[in-house]
């Protein structure tokens, strides 16, 4: 039937032109370096009823990794007709809706309701008397302050005070005790040093002897008929030493009974326990002319003296 044949070419020119349409063809999605980890973002847009085959050339394996996004327009189902059984009320149904957060309806504040405030109030009611809680330091008063007694304060008064009875300046209260006595020790020591001594006077008695008096001592003078106890040491005028005593026991005599040479019986005379003099005793009331051993004739002695006690 010459209408047969017709359609039946028809048919297979479309054939042939689905098996040209159907070669496939290949496109270049991207380039790696190879040896090193790279990451190459694509983005495809893929008919339906495509086949897409991927290829890797190379040696290095290829991840591809990605989310299918279907594009299908929701009417294009035909799924219209499963909601039409669904009555208003069912649609609108919450339950079985998963939520991150559950709230009790109990839970919910109430407007009306007094909110927790961030902000502590202070309560200034006075704690109760037995209360063994320790008021903060701002709410003591003087009067809660702890009354000293006479001889407590005295004795505070005593520790604000220097060395030399002087009282402390506001403000150096914690100053050390012994930080204050060196200083004023220091002072002390100081003035003595810039303030230029007395020179000792010097006097003359009966046979020439001089006196010179360096420390006076204490109590009762030395006098006639006295035993005294004594420290020396006898010079010659060239500071040559000829005679001493300096530890042992004193030397003792009779005042004024000829037991000494004339110089000491005249130059010791007057003295106090404790007191020291330097006696220049010139030859004749001392050896004169004869001399001693060690001692030259017609020498004048010099004899440092300290009278320890008298008897």
């Amino acid at each position: 039937m010459p209408g047969a044949s017709n359609s039946d070419d028809e048919d297979d020119e479309e054939e042939e032109e689905e098996e040209e349409d159907s070669e496939p063809i290949t496109t270049v999605l991207c380039s790696l370096t190879p040896g090193k980890i790279e990451q190459a973002t694509i983005d495809l847009i893929l008919e339906e009823d495509q086949e897409i085959q991927f290829e890797a050339v190379g040696k290095n394996t290829v991840y591809l990794t990605g989310n299918f996004v279907d594009q299908t327009p929701a009417h294009a189902h035909g799924d219209e007709d499963d909601f039409s059984d669904l009555s208003d009320e069912d649609s609108y149904d919450l339950e079985d809706v998963s939520s991150d957060v559950e709230i009790n309806p109990d839970d919910l504040e109430d407007d009306s309701a007094p909110s927790n405030s961030r902000f502590e109030e202070i309560n200034t009611e006075e704690p109760p008397k037995d209360s063994k809680k320790r008021p903060r330091d701002s709410d003591v008063t003087d009067a809660d302050e702890p009354k000293l007694s006479k001889a407590e304060k005295k004795k505070l008064s005593k520790k604000l005070k220097a060395v030399n009875g002087e009282a402390i300046p506001t403000g150096q209260e914690n100053v050390e005790p012994k930080a204050v006595e060196k200083k004023e020790k220091s002072k002390k020591e100081k003035e003595s040093a810039e303030k230029p001594k007395p020179k000792a006077e010097t006097k003359e008695v009966t046979g020439g002897v001089k006196l010179t008096d360096h420390k006076v001592g204490s109590g009762p003078q030395a006098k006639k008929g006295d035993t005294v106890s004594m420290r020396y040491v006898g010079k010659l005028q060239n500071g040559k030493v000829f005679d001493s005593n300096l530890k042992g026991q004193p030397f003792k005599f009779r005042l004024g009974a000829g037991e000494v040479i004339k110089g000491w019986d005249v130059g010791v005379a007057g003295m106090q326990a404790g007191g020291e003099r330097l006696l220049t005793i010139p030859a004749p009331m001392a050896y004169g002319k004869k001399g001693q051993a060690g001692i030259p004739a017609n020498s004048t002695l010099i004899f440092e003296v300290k009278l320890v006690k008298i008897n």
